[in-house]
């Protein structure tokens, strides 16, 4: 028994023992071993894939490449009017500042009216001296008429009386002095005749009015004239805003200063007119046409997305348009590809406001696809 024992707790009959447990544990390494070609073919298959990915969206922008055409120099555009006051004198009220909304209409600046108000009263002075002057022709021209009777009456006596020398002549009892005095106051009754005629074609002369304003005397008219004009100049030392806008650049407009004609005194932006000017490349232009789409977005306000369409497309090139052109003709000539303006117009009203001068970022869609 004890040597059965002893063979039971015998270290060869451990080892014995313990073998197949090892073999049970190598067991579950052999039942994974056909896991790993399946996932040699899943890195096989995203190795393939990526380059196919990548394929894919290279011949997407490929054939889809030259259909957006883009910009960023582009810029907030907005009608601008020079207000310049149309008579001169000193300013004598302002009634606007910087960056003060106005609306048409509305008072600008005021220039002494005194002179203008003078030169009024003045015209109406010469419209008065122009009426008194017609009266007097007129009265002159009746009297010409007065003078002629008179004249008519004198021929009339002279010749009865030279009827009578000559009968006394042929009788021989007058001179022929008296005779030859008869004669000659006939012909001085003819000319006094002569005379009062042309006075009385002279009067109606002056008085005759024109067919450009029939029935009113030319003298009168001009002074009429004179008087608009003094009271049309009265009324534009009020200067008025033409339009609605923003008003800039009045830093110029101060109290007592004295106003230059034509000199430009303040700018009324018009911003609820807004468009974007683009300046594209030259090479950029090839299947660009008006009515395309645009898409907008400024500088100033990121999130804002602004849509449009292309409006015109400019007739040359900025350089060409530009004060000092470039001398093409010279010998140190080297090409510069040439930027030409197009104008984007707004779908609708931009939702913050804009301001002239921004800069923007523009994306036309051409529609061309390779």
């Amino acid at each position: 028994m004890l040597d059965g024992d002893s063979k039971l707790t015998s270290p060869e009959t451990q080892d014995t023992s313990v073998a197949p447990a090892s073999e049970a544990g190598s067991r579950p390494a052999a039942i994974d071993a056909p896991e790993k070609p399946s996932r040699r073919w899943t890195v096989r298959g995203l190795m393939l894939a990526v380059p196919v990915a990548l394929l894919a969206v290279g011949a997407y922008y490929w054939l889809s490449g030259g259909r957006y055409v883009s910009t960023d120099n582009a810029y907030v555009q907005q009608d601008k009017v020079a207000i310049s006051a149309e008579v001169g004198g000193r300013i004598i009220d302002v009634r606007v500042r910087e960056n003060m909304s106005v609306k048409q209409g509305d008072i600008l600046f005021r220039v002494d009216p005194e002179p203008y108000a003078l030169a009024v009263r003045q015209a109406d002075a010469d419209i008065a001296g122009a009426e008194v002057s017609v009266a007097t022709l007129a009265s002159e021209a009746r009297s010409t008429g007065v003078g002629i009777a008179a004249a008519r009456d004198a021929i009339a006596y002279a010749r009865i009386d030279l009827e009578r020398q000559q009968a006394l002549m042929e009788r021989g009892f007058t001179t022929r002095a008296r005779l030859d005095e008869a004669e000659r106051r006939v012909e001085l009754a003819r000319e006094q005749l002569r005379a009062a005629e042309a006075s009385a074609a002279e009067a109606r002369s002056r008085l005759a009015t024109g067919t450009a304003i029939p029935g009113v005397s030319p003298a009168i008219a001009q002074a009429r004239v004179r008087r608009d004009t003094a009271a049309l100049n009265l009324d534009r030392t009020v200067i008025r805003a033409p339009v609605s806008g923003r008003v800039v650049q009045a830093e110029r407009l101060q109290r007592g200063q004295a106003m230059v004609v034509g000199l430009p005194a303040l700018t009324l932006v018009v911003d609820d007119r807004s468009w974007i000017e683009a300046n594209f490349k030259e090479t950029d232009l090839n299947h660009m046409r008006v009515g395309q789409p645009a898409e907008v977005r400024l500088d100033a306000y990121p999130d804002l997305k602004l849509t449009g369409r292309v409006e015109s497309i400019g007739a040359g090139t900025g350089s060409e348009f530009s004060i000092l052109p470039a001398q093409n003709a010279t010998g140190n000539w080297v090409k510069v590809t040439q930027r030409v303006p197009v104008r984007i117009r707004l779908d609708k009203t931009a939702d913050r406001r804009l301001i002239a001068g921004l800069s923007a970022d523009v994306t036309i869609d051409t529609g061309k696809h390779r």
